[in-house]
């Protein structure tokens, strides 16, 4: 038992190792007649499985069942060349067995001239046309394949990230496209072998012809006419012996590269294919009979060629529109309508799968955030590649929750075939807000305010912050650093405008169902606070504008506990969102503090007490709310005195800051965010009393240029 079972694991191995001993010892001919009788089985097997399958995959052994049955060709190929120089001269048609004996006979059907002829047509068939087509395909699929690898790759751990797959489904997915790859990357080899094989044949066929005629002359003593026949019919016979198989080999070769976007077998697609195209097989029909009219063509060949083709069609468009017809009914009776009402369930343009309704409404998803990049981004991405991305991305969501108290929903990643191959785009619910350019092999430099000296590089703008910038090759960074510039990596720059983006976006993403969640992770640790609270006094549709407004404005929603309890509070004098956002404001002052101080100093810009009373007066309020109604001689002055103060905080390196009272803040926060987006207005009251504040600019009522003349 254990002898039968190592001789099944290793029967390919012996088997190879036989073939290669027939390149050494002489077999009888009867023995190589069965063997090349099992090379052309052989071919037309694999032929026939390469015709049959869905998937190159599905037959992976293909790249070295390749080799093995191109040695065992030659190695019949040089067996039977030793048997036609070593007893042609005797045997005659017989030397080599009755194998290439027959094909000799049947070929050249008493003719050398045309048999020989005929084999070189095969020969150079197989050559120039097969086997530098199955070449040259297999060439573009291999290289199609390894260069849409890290994309395919990208799709999976975005499908991961999202939930959509397990990780035990995205490990077959990445082994199946890692398989694919290799088998391509064998296939293009491989197919070196297959022209290898072609040039090999004929090479042979010329020391079967050329050294059995030097052999039956010298040797023999035959003359040439006599040597010339038996060793011309032997080469033609043992040429086409290897040269079928070959055929077929190498048919299949073309055939298992080219499968790539069929659904079902050779066979079923074909079939499927044509007779869903009527009108083309009819047109041909019509086309054949109007040849047949013209005099002077072999009427009764295409007239009945035609006929068949027009009925053929006929046929087909008439089952075709029965069916539809059939569909249609069905379709209706399922959906409760009437017979011939045409809806988009019941559309024959749409595919079985969309009859599903739910499957229509899956295409209804929007995706939170979703990023798409262009072809020479994917390796930043692939983790495959040694891309980074994805665990910078991890990094981060960890990072905003433990500072925001909010978690960004997954990203999606999914590269971009409309992209240039260097710009991604950011989208927020489906839509895109932001897009940016990078190049793979520079770094880029911000510009300092006074470098030292100018760096050689690509002028261009930083995305998430607008600084002037410069790409810059790997060899000038250390230059750049000298020179005062501030230097970053490609994969820091995307991931920063990436944060930036959906920081300034973070609101947006909170929506009711996110908010609950926050609400149930409270509950673990403050269940009575919940209890009594949510939804009880506070809805959640009121919980989730306060947040939102917060977010809005970069507050922390951290200590959500605070939240819920100033909440009950102010709620007993009101309930307007923005007036509860205020009061929960103040409740976290320490936060705020924390989050917009550095070591205990507050840069920020005041307002002049006329400016605040004036701004105050402007208050209006109708049914929609409390909205600011200033004129243009009050907004001027204030934007075009915040326009200088914002350089000074950007000299500073800081985030810039407008000191207010609480009445105002949130009605002035929002006229100034269409001026300044990155501008924060805090209250007072948002301040705890041990920062000391320091006053970088003052707004009055008076302008720049006014203020200048009163000096």
């Amino acid at each position: 038992m254990k002898i039968r079972q190592i001789l099944q694991n290793n029967a390919v191995t012996l088997f190879v190792v036989v073939v290669v001993m027939f390149m050494i010892i002489p077999i009888p001919s009867f023995l190589l007649d069965i063997l090349l009788v099992l090379n052309i089985s052989l071919s037309i097997i694999i032929l026939v499985i390469t015709m049959n399958i869905q998937e190159a995959l599905e037959f992976s052994i293909f790249p070295s069942l390749l080799l093995i049955t191109t040695l065992f060709r030659l190695g019949m190929n040089i067996s039977s060349t030793r048997l036609i120089l070593r007893d042609g001269a005797i045997k005659g048609e017989a030397a080599a067995g009755n194998v290439i004996g027959a094909f000799s006979e049947l070929i050249t059907a008493g003719n050398v001239v045309i048999g020989f002829l005929i084999f070189i047509i095969i020969v150079l068939v197989q050559l120039i046309v097969i086997t530098k087509g199955a070449e040259r395909v297999s060439e573009v699929a291999a290289r199609f394949t390894l260069d849409a690898m890290p994309g395919k790759q990208m799709a999976i751990d975005a499908d991961l990230n999202s939930g959509m797959i397990d990780e035990q489904t995205a490990r077959m997915r990445r082994s199946k496209i890692q398989r694919e790859a290799d088998f391509y990357g064998a296939m293009d080899g491989a197919t070196k072998i297959v022209k290898g094989d072609s040039t090999m044949s004929i090479i042979l066929s010329l020391v079967n012809l050329v050294g059995g005629i030097v052999i039956g002359m010298v040797q023999g003593g035959m003359d040439f006419s006599s040597v010339l026949d038996i060793y011309a019919r032997l080469t033609v016979g043992d040429g086409l012996v290897s040269q079928i198989p070959a055929l077929m080999i190498s048919t299949a070769t073309g055939m298992i590269v080219t499968r790539s976007v069929s659904e079902g077998s050779l066979g079923e697609d074909v079939r499927s294919q044509f007779t869903a195209q009527p009108t083309a097989i009819m047109v041909a029909g019509g086309a054949m009979l109007f040849l047949a009219v013209i005099p002077g063509t072999p009427t009764f060949s295409l007239a009945l060629v035609g006929g068949a083709l027009l009925a053929g069609g006929l046929y087909l468009l008439r089952r075709m529109r029965n069916v539809t017809e059939q569909t249609e009914a069905e379709a209706t009776a399922a959906a409760g309508g009437t017979p011939g009402e045409v809806t988009p369930e019941n559309a024959p343009s749409q595919s079985d799968y969309f009859k599903d309704i739910s499957n229509v409404y899956n295409l209804l998803t929007v995706e939170p955030i979703e990023m798409e990049v262009g072809y020479s981004l994917i390796p930043l991405v692939d983790e495959q590649s040694g891309g980074k991305l994805i665990n910078r991305i991890v990094i981060f969501r960890r990072q905003y929750a433990q500072e925001m108290g909010f978690v960004i929903p997954t990203v999606r990643l999914h590269d971009g075939s409309m992209l240039g191959t260097n710009q991604y785009i950011i989208y927020i619910k489906g839509e895109e807000v932001t897009r940016g350019e990078i190049l793979m092999d520079y770094y880029l430099a911000l510009e300092p305010a006074t470098p030292v000296k100018e760096i050689d590089g690509i002028e261009t703008v930083e995305p998430a912050y607008g600084i002037p910038s410069r790409w810059i090759l790997p060899e000038n960074k250390e230059m750049a650093e000298i020179y005062g510039y501030t230097v970053i990596d490609p994969l820091s720059v995307m991931l920063t405008h990436l944060s930036e983006t959906i920081k300034r976006h973070a609101y947006e993403l909170l929506g009711r169902t996110e908010t609950i969640q926050l609400v149930e992770n409270l509950k673990r640790t403050a269940p009575e606070l919940v209890d009594e609270t949510c939804p009880a006094i506070i809805s959640y549709a009121l919980l989730e504008k306060v947040l939102r407004n917060l977010l809005m404005e970069g507050v922390p929603i951290r200590d959500l506990g605070t939240i819920l309890e100033t909440l009950v509070d102010a709620m007993n004098n009101t309930r307007d969102p923005d007036l509860l956002t205020e009061s929960v404001r103040s409740a976290l002052a320490r936060t705020i503090t924390r989050r917009f101080c550095e070591n205990g100093q507050l840069r920020a810009v005041t307002l002049d007490g006329e400016v605040e009373r004036r701004i105050v007066a402007s208050l209006t309020k109708n049914e929609h709310g409390i909205y600011l109604a200033m004129g243009p001689e009050l907004i001027q002055p204030i934007i075009t005195q915040l326009s200088d103060c914002m350089k000074k905080f950007q000299e500073l390196g800081q985030s810039p800051i407008l000191l207010t009272s609480q009445v105002i803040r949130v009605y002035l926060s929002r006229l100034l965010a269409q001026y300044f987006p990155g501008l924060y207005v805090l209250s007072f009251n948002e301040i705890v009393g041990t920062v000391q504040i320091q006053s970088i600019g003052n707004i009055t009522m008076q302008s720049n240029e006014q203020r200048a003349v009163g000096a």
